[in-house]
């Protein structure tokens, strides 16, 4: 599976749990008029999960790379997934640690240009 559709899948996942969870079945006070999105504001999903609201973003743009299984179970219990839910989630994340990272080609050692070197070697006196 290629990341770009893991991290749609992640992103499916979490904000239609996050769609059909209301306030009221989360323990949340109905506070202010119409809500512009149906279920659980994301603030309020990552305050029920005990995280920043930062990271619960970085996790629904589907980011699970490196999510401790603690993290997972808190974000479970605040969208109150059923066990294959949570299982589902618990296979996303694996899969997300265990995808191939992409790595940048190293450079190659470039050589110092003459005038940078002569100033280099001119300290003496300094420590590295």
């Amino acid at each position: 599976m290629s990341t770009t559709s893991h991290r749609d899948d992640v992103r499916e996942f979490l904000s239609t749990r996050r769609a059909r969870l209301t306030p009221e079945r989360a323990g949340l006070p109905a506070y202010g008029g119409n809500r512009r999105v149906p279920g659980l504001r994301r603030e309020e999903v990552a305050m029920l999960a005990g995280m920043s609201v930062d990271y619960y973003i970085r996790l629904e743009r589907g980011n699970l790379a490196g999510a401790s299984d603690t993290l997972l179970e808190s974000l479970s219990r605040a969208l109150q997934l059923d066990e294959a839910e949570h299982d589902h989630l618990m296979d996303l994340a694996r899969r997300a640690n265990a995808a191939p990272r992409t790595r940048t080609p190293s450079r190659s050692p470039r050589a110092v240009p003459a005038p940078v070197q002569q100033v280099l070697d001119a300290i003496t006196d300094a420590p590295a």
